[in-house]
């Protein structure tokens, strides 16, 4: 028969008992509760995290090498190419003198009535209208000039002679590059006019 048992007013069966945990289950238990929790110290994290970001973001001696190369490279090619432009601009400013005082010779000859002359001295490597500033050519431009006999001095100049009446005594003047090309300006003997072509090599 089935005892009975009274708390607080409430008739019911007694509760059961809770079962005693095996011996394996208690070992796997304490075991865990001992086993302490793997954590790094803020130090040799920092490390390992800056480790794999210098393997990621380095450079190999390769790309090293190379980035080396390149600079090299770009160091003999500046001077060239600078030595080229300034050869470059040598050279369309002395084209553009000669036929400046050229055609200066010719307006002065045919407004003031007289006769103008335009020089050129191979020797000095200059040329200009006579009576005002020369010019001269720089290196490494070549100057060579043909004209008339009979306007050479004793002193080297060779002259392009504008008359007046709006001729001139003809000739021409090659201004020429390292390379050979260059521009040659001549002036027709009937009209004064002066005149622009190209040379070759």
């Amino acid at each position: 028969m089935q005892r009975s048992w009274r708390a607080g007013g409430v008739e019911g069966s007694s509760p059961r008992a809770r079962p005693a945990p095996s011996s394996s289950q208690g070992r796997r238990e304490q075991s865990c509760a001992r086993r302490p929790a793997l954590m790094l110290p803020p130090g040799d994290a920092h490390a390992t995290h800056a480790g794999r970001s210098l393997r990621t973001s380095g450079f190999t001696l390769i790309e090293i090498m190379v980035v080396m190369a390149l600079m090299a490279l770009l160091v003999g090619l500046v001077p060239i190419a600078f030595g080229r432009l300034s050869e470059s601009a040598q050279y369309r400013e002395t084209v553009r003198a000669i036929l400046t005082d050229m055609r200066t010779a010719r307006y002065l000859a045919q407004s003031g009535g007289s006769d103008v002359r335009f020089a050129v001295n191979l020797n000095q490597r200059s040329f200009g209208v006579e009576g005002r500033k020369r010019h001269t050519v720089p290196e490494p431009l070549q100057i060579r000039a043909v004209m008339a006999q009979q306007e050479s001095g004793a002193d080297g100049d060779m002259a392009i002679r504008f008359l007046s009446s709006g001729g001139a005594s003809g000739g021409s003047v090659d201004l020429l590059r390292p390379s050979g090309g260059g521009v040659r300006l001549r002036v027709d003997w009937f009209s004064g006019r002066v005149e622009q072509e190209p040379v070759g090599p």
